[in-house]
């Protein structure tokens, strides 16, 4: 199977060592994009100025817990200015940041074996800040 690099395009930007990665985890572009606009955990990323996000691979239940085996992560970052941006859900797990007129570079994207430990969550002075650039 040959794999289809990503395009840029007025909303996203692709990295060399993104289509690397996705390449050697044997992630599509789609894929990716849906863990960036659906995530199940935001973090900072180990970059400055970057979004680290995540969505496991398969969700089951075991003893009314929700449990998964991996996960997929992918590292961005928010060029440009907006003219809006706000937080969509209130709930934590769930939030995701709307963007308007700003193009996302994509830095990275990976798999993780197992479930990842919490790290360095978003704090919520930068959700504010983003959401303060309209």
């Amino acid at each position: 199977m040959q794999f289809k690099q990503p395009k840029n395009n007025e909303k996203y930007e692709w990295t060399q060592h993104a289509f690397l990665k996705m390449q050697h985890y044997g992630l599509t572009a789609q894929r990716v994009l849906r863990v960036i606009n659906n995530p199940q955990r935001v973090e900072e990323g180990v970059v400055e100025k970057t979004i680290a996000v995540m969505q496991p691979t398969s969700v089951s239940t075991k003893d009314g817990k929700r449990v998964w085996t991996s996960e997929i992560w992918a590292m961005y970052q928010i060029k440009g200015k907006s003219q809006k941006a706000e937080v969509i859900s209130e709930n934590p797990i769930f939030q995701k940041i709307q963007t308007i007129n700003k193009k996302i570079k994509i830095i990275s994207a990976w798999r993780y074996p197992g479930v990842s430990p919490k790290n360095n969550p978003v704090p919520e002075d930068v959700i504010r800040e983003l959401e303060d650039l309209a």
